[in-house]
């Protein structure tokens, strides 16, 4: 596997990170209204429902992290959480905002690009 793949791959999981962090304490602050655009009103009553969001957003960082961490015998690993990481991000463009085809698709889709390269 390339140093690119892999590079490609921890930048997915430092961004699932970074929307569990939104997602579970930032949800009803400034920064995570701004981020996801919602009223102060939404975000407090929909706050459980966005850390529960987080949470799986935590898990598919960690399947990432796991499959780096076990190096080239962790490659269906990888394949597995990016796979994962690709139709949530599909999923998420279409019935919620185009934005997270380019925020989420589109990075899973490359590193599942250069890891098959």
């Amino acid at each position: 596997m390339s140093t690119i793949a892999s590079l490609v791959i921890a930048l997915v999981a430092l961004l699932h990170l970074w929307f569990l962090v939104l997602e579970m304490f930032l949800w009803d602050k400034p920064a995570g209204r701004r981020a996801f655009g919602t009223t102060a009103e939404f975000a407090a009553q929909s706050k459980v429902l966005a850390a529960n969001q987080g949470l799986y957003n935590g898990f598919l960082a960690a399947g990432l992290i796991w499959g780096l961490w076990l190096g080239d015998s962790g490659m269906p690993v990888k394949y597995f959480f990016l796979i994962c990481v690709l139709i949530a991000g599909i999923y998420g463009g279409l019935t919620a905002s185009r934005k997270i085809l380019w925020i989420q698709a589109l990075p899973a889709a490359l590193g599942l690009v250069l890891l098959w390269l």
